[in-house]
Protein backbone atom coordinates (compact mmCIF):
# COMPACT_ATOMS: atom_id res chain seq x y z
CA UNK A 1 0.00 0.00 0.00
CA UNK A 2 1.35 3.42 -0.98
CA UNK A 3 1.41 6.08 1.72
CA UNK A 4 0.51 9.70 0.77
CA UNK A 5 4.13 10.73 1.33
CA UNK A 6 5.43 7.96 -0.93
CA UNK A 7 2.83 8.76 -3.60
CA UNK A 8 3.83 12.42 -3.53
CA UNK A 9 7.51 11.52 -3.83
CA UNK A 10 6.79 9.19 -6.74
CA UNK A 11 4.71 11.85 -8.49
CA UNK A 12 7.50 14.43 -8.07
CA UNK A 13 10.06 11.99 -9.46
CA UNK A 14 7.89 11.27 -12.49
CA UNK A 15 7.76 14.98 -13.28
CA UNK A 16 11.54 15.20 -13.44
CA UNK A 17 13.20 15.29 -16.86
CA UNK A 18 14.17 11.87 -18.08
CA UNK A 19 15.81 12.50 -21.44
CA UNK A 20 17.32 14.82 -24.00
CA UNK A 21 13.98 16.34 -24.96
CA UNK A 22 13.11 17.82 -21.53
CA UNK A 23 13.43 21.52 -20.87
CA UNK A 24 12.83 24.31 -18.38
CA UNK A 25 12.21 28.03 -18.74
CA UNK A 26 13.88 30.71 -16.61
CA UNK A 27 13.17 34.43 -16.72
CA UNK A 28 15.32 37.52 -16.40
CA UNK A 29 13.26 40.67 -16.42
CA UNK A 30 11.11 40.58 -19.51
CA UNK A 31 13.22 37.89 -21.17
CA UNK A 32 12.52 34.17 -20.98
CA UNK A 33 15.18 31.56 -21.76
CA UNK A 34 14.27 28.03 -22.79
CA UNK A 35 16.89 25.55 -21.55
CA UNK A 36 17.20 21.98 -22.80
CA UNK A 37 17.91 19.57 -19.94
CA UNK A 38 20.05 16.50 -20.43
CA UNK A 39 20.53 13.98 -17.61
CA UNK A 40 23.90 12.24 -17.74
CA UNK A 41 25.12 9.16 -15.88
CA UNK A 42 28.73 10.32 -16.26
CA UNK A 43 28.33 14.00 -15.33
CA UNK A 44 29.71 14.90 -11.91
CA UNK A 45 28.28 18.40 -11.66
CA UNK A 46 25.74 20.71 -13.21
CA UNK A 47 26.94 22.29 -16.44
CA UNK A 48 25.49 25.06 -18.58
CA UNK A 49 26.60 25.72 -22.12
CA UNK A 50 25.33 27.66 -25.10
CA UNK A 51 25.59 26.17 -28.56
CA UNK A 52 26.89 29.04 -30.61
CA UNK A 53 25.80 27.48 -33.89
CA UNK A 54 22.15 27.49 -32.85
CA UNK A 55 21.90 29.68 -29.75
CA UNK A 56 20.49 26.70 -27.84
CA UNK A 57 21.04 26.59 -24.08
CA UNK A 58 21.82 23.15 -22.65
CA UNK A 59 21.96 22.17 -18.99
CA UNK A 60 23.58 18.82 -18.20
CA UNK A 61 22.78 17.33 -14.81
CA UNK A 62 24.15 14.29 -12.94
CA UNK A 63 21.81 11.35 -12.60
CA UNK A 64 21.11 11.95 -8.90
CA UNK A 65 20.60 15.69 -9.14
CA UNK A 66 17.00 16.82 -8.74
CA UNK A 67 15.16 18.94 -11.24
CA UNK A 68 14.70 21.59 -8.53
CA UNK A 69 18.49 21.82 -8.08
CA UNK A 70 18.90 22.15 -11.84
CA UNK A 71 16.34 24.95 -11.99
CA UNK A 72 17.95 26.78 -9.05
CA UNK A 73 21.34 26.52 -10.77
CA UNK A 74 19.94 27.93 -14.01
CA UNK A 75 18.17 30.78 -12.21
CA UNK A 76 21.36 31.72 -10.32
CA UNK A 77 23.16 32.08 -13.64
CA UNK A 78 20.45 33.68 -15.74
CA UNK A 79 22.55 36.87 -16.14
CA UNK A 80 25.43 34.73 -17.46
CA UNK A 81 23.05 33.21 -19.99
CA UNK A 82 21.88 36.61 -21.20
CA UNK A 83 25.45 37.93 -21.48
CA UNK A 84 26.65 34.94 -23.49
CA UNK A 85 23.68 35.05 -25.85
CA UNK A 86 24.36 38.75 -26.46
CA UNK A 87 27.89 37.88 -27.65
CA UNK A 88 26.71 35.54 -30.38
CA UNK A 89 27.08 37.32 -33.74
CA UNK A 90 23.95 38.37 -35.58
CA UNK A 91 22.60 35.69 -37.85
CA UNK A 92 23.07 36.44 -41.54
CA UNK A 93 20.28 34.84 -43.57
CA UNK A 94 20.62 34.09 -47.26
CA UNK A 95 18.53 37.06 -48.33
CA UNK A 96 19.03 39.85 -50.90
CA UNK A 97 21.36 42.58 -49.70
CA UNK A 98 23.17 40.41 -47.14
CA UNK A 99 26.92 39.74 -47.43
CA UNK A 100 28.43 36.28 -47.10
CA UNK A 101 31.90 34.83 -47.69
CA UNK A 102 32.40 32.43 -50.58
CA UNK A 103 35.80 30.72 -50.59
CA UNK A 104 36.86 33.39 -48.12
CA UNK A 105 35.84 36.34 -50.30
CA UNK A 106 32.88 38.58 -49.47
CA UNK A 107 29.93 38.44 -51.87
CA UNK A 108 26.73 40.47 -51.86
CA UNK A 109 23.52 38.48 -52.36
CA UNK A 110 21.31 39.83 -55.13
CA UNK A 111 17.92 38.83 -56.44
CA UNK A 112 17.62 39.00 -60.23
CA UNK A 113 14.15 37.64 -61.02
CA UNK A 114 14.42 37.99 -64.80
CA UNK A 115 18.03 37.50 -65.87
CA UNK A 116 19.14 37.68 -69.50
CA UNK A 117 20.70 34.46 -70.83
CA UNK A 118 21.84 32.76 -67.63
CA UNK A 119 22.73 29.07 -67.68
CA UNK A 120 21.55 28.36 -64.15
CA UNK A 121 19.46 29.75 -61.29
CA UNK A 122 22.52 31.06 -59.39
CA UNK A 123 25.62 32.77 -60.76
CA UNK A 124 28.39 35.22 -59.85
CA UNK A 125 28.87 38.76 -61.12
CA UNK A 126 31.48 41.46 -60.59
CA UNK A 127 30.53 45.12 -60.85
CA UNK A 128 32.86 47.96 -59.88
CA UNK A 129 35.05 45.66 -57.79
CA UNK A 130 32.00 44.30 -55.93
CA UNK A 131 31.41 40.56 -56.15
CA UNK A 132 27.82 39.41 -56.14
CA UNK A 133 26.08 36.06 -55.89
CA UNK A 134 22.87 36.34 -57.86
CA UNK A 135 19.78 34.15 -57.93
CA UNK A 136 16.84 34.26 -60.30
CA UNK A 137 13.23 33.17 -59.89
CA UNK A 138 10.64 34.04 -57.27
CA UNK A 139 11.77 35.78 -54.10
CA UNK A 140 10.27 32.99 -51.99
CA UNK A 141 12.83 30.59 -53.50
CA UNK A 142 15.85 32.87 -53.09
CA UNK A 143 17.14 31.53 -49.76
CA UNK A 144 16.81 27.90 -50.80
CA UNK A 145 18.54 28.50 -54.13
CA UNK A 146 21.52 30.18 -52.48
CA UNK A 147 21.80 27.38 -49.91
CA UNK A 148 21.58 24.69 -52.59
CA UNK A 149 24.22 26.45 -54.67
CA UNK A 150 26.65 26.66 -51.72
CA UNK A 151 26.20 22.98 -50.97
CA UNK A 152 26.83 22.02 -54.60
CA UNK A 153 29.98 24.14 -54.69
CA UNK A 154 31.13 22.66 -51.39
CA UNK A 155 30.66 19.11 -52.66
CA UNK A 156 32.56 19.86 -55.85
CA UNK A 157 35.53 21.49 -54.08
CA UNK A 158 35.70 18.86 -51.33
CA UNK A 159 35.47 15.93 -53.74
CA UNK A 160 38.23 17.36 -55.91
CA UNK A 161 40.48 17.89 -52.88
CA UNK A 162 39.77 14.48 -51.36
CA UNK A 163 40.35 12.53 -54.57
CA UNK A 164 43.53 14.50 -55.25
CA UNK A 165 44.88 13.57 -51.81
CA UNK A 166 43.59 10.01 -52.11
CA UNK A 167 45.58 9.59 -55.32
CA UNK A 168 48.69 10.42 -53.29
CA UNK A 169 47.92 8.14 -50.35
CA UNK A 170 46.48 5.29 -52.40
CA UNK A 171 43.40 5.07 -50.14
CA UNK A 172 39.99 6.20 -51.37
CA UNK A 173 36.93 6.74 -49.14
CA UNK A 174 33.97 4.40 -49.50
CA UNK A 175 31.66 7.43 -49.49
CA UNK A 176 31.66 11.18 -49.05
CA UNK A 177 28.78 13.16 -47.59
CA UNK A 178 28.07 16.73 -46.48
CA UNK A 179 26.38 17.72 -43.24
CA UNK A 180 25.81 20.81 -41.12
CA UNK A 181 27.44 19.87 -37.85
CA UNK A 182 28.50 22.37 -35.21
CA UNK A 183 30.96 20.17 -33.31
CA UNK A 184 33.39 19.19 -36.08
CA UNK A 185 34.35 20.18 -39.61
CA UNK A 186 34.98 16.67 -40.85
CA UNK A 187 35.10 13.04 -39.78
CA UNK A 188 36.22 9.64 -40.98
CA UNK A 189 34.42 6.47 -39.94
CA UNK A 190 36.18 3.20 -39.17
CA UNK A 191 34.96 1.86 -42.52
CA UNK A 192 36.34 4.81 -44.47
CA UNK A 193 33.28 7.03 -44.95
CA UNK A 194 34.15 10.72 -44.95
CA UNK A 195 31.82 13.48 -43.77
CA UNK A 196 32.37 17.22 -44.08
CA UNK A 197 30.57 20.41 -43.16
CA UNK A 198 29.26 22.19 -46.24
CA UNK A 199 30.22 25.46 -44.52
CA UNK A 200 33.84 24.90 -45.51
CA UNK A 201 32.93 26.51 -48.85
CA UNK A 202 32.65 29.79 -46.94
CA UNK A 203 36.28 29.55 -45.75
CA UNK A 204 39.42 30.28 -47.78
CA UNK A 205 40.35 27.38 -50.12
CA UNK A 206 43.46 26.41 -48.13
CA UNK A 207 41.23 25.71 -45.11
CA UNK A 208 38.97 23.39 -47.09
CA UNK A 209 42.04 21.70 -48.56
CA UNK A 210 43.45 21.12 -45.08
CA UNK A 211 40.26 19.44 -43.85
CA UNK A 212 40.19 17.26 -46.96
CA UNK A 213 43.83 16.28 -46.35
CA UNK A 214 43.17 15.68 -42.63
CA UNK A 215 40.29 13.29 -43.18
CA UNK A 216 41.95 11.57 -46.14
CA UNK A 217 45.00 10.93 -43.97
CA UNK A 218 42.70 9.20 -41.50
CA UNK A 219 42.01 6.56 -44.15
CA UNK A 220 45.57 5.36 -43.51
CA UNK A 221 46.00 6.33 -39.87
CA UNK A 222 42.79 6.31 -37.84
CA UNK A 223 44.39 8.23 -34.99
CA UNK A 224 46.36 11.40 -34.38
CA UNK A 225 49.77 9.79 -34.20
CA UNK A 226 53.01 11.30 -35.47
CA UNK A 227 52.60 9.29 -38.69
CA UNK A 228 49.15 10.76 -39.19
CA UNK A 229 50.34 14.34 -38.75
CA UNK A 230 53.38 13.75 -40.95
CA UNK A 231 51.08 12.50 -43.72
CA UNK A 232 48.62 15.36 -43.25
CA UNK A 233 51.38 17.97 -43.47
CA UNK A 234 52.83 16.32 -46.55
CA UNK A 235 49.41 16.50 -48.22
CA UNK A 236 48.74 20.05 -47.02
CA UNK A 237 51.83 22.16 -46.21
CA UNK A 238 49.54 24.91 -44.85
CA UNK A 239 48.19 22.68 -42.08
CA UNK A 240 49.35 24.96 -39.27
CA UNK A 241 47.97 28.07 -40.96
CA UNK A 242 44.63 26.39 -41.61
CA UNK A 243 44.27 25.23 -38.00
CA UNK A 244 45.05 28.75 -36.79
CA UNK A 245 42.43 30.18 -39.17
CA UNK A 246 39.76 27.77 -37.95
CA UNK A 247 40.56 28.56 -34.32
CA UNK A 248 40.28 32.30 -34.95
CA UNK A 249 37.43 32.43 -37.47
CA UNK A 250 35.75 29.02 -37.71
CA UNK A 251 32.89 29.81 -35.32
CA UNK A 252 31.87 32.73 -37.53
CA UNK A 253 30.98 30.37 -40.37
CA UNK A 254 28.00 29.11 -38.38
CA UNK A 255 26.26 32.47 -38.40
CA UNK A 256 25.34 32.26 -42.08
CA UNK A 257 22.07 30.82 -43.26
CA UNK A 258 19.72 28.74 -41.20
CA UNK A 259 21.27 27.29 -38.39
CA UNK A 260 28.87 30.26 -33.81
CA UNK A 261 32.40 28.43 -30.07
CA UNK A 262 30.61 27.03 -27.16
CA UNK A 263 30.91 29.16 -24.00
CA UNK A 264 30.45 27.04 -20.90
CA UNK A 265 29.69 27.54 -17.23
CA UNK A 266 30.23 24.86 -14.60
CA UNK A 267 28.70 24.59 -11.16
CA UNK A 268 29.45 22.39 -8.22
Amino acid sequence: MKTPAFAGLLKAFQREPQGEGDCLVVRHGERAFRIAVKRSTTARRLTLRIRGATGDIVLTMPARTSFRQARDFAERHVEWIGARLARIPRRTPFLPGEKIPLRGVEHVLRHCPNPVRRAGPVWMECEEETLALCASGESSHFERRIADYLRREARRDIEQAVFRHAATTGKRPISLSLRDTSSRWGSCSAKGALNFSWRLILAPPFVLDYLAAHETAHLRHHDHSEKFWALTRSLCPRTGEAEAWLKAHGAQLHRYGRRAALPSLNGE
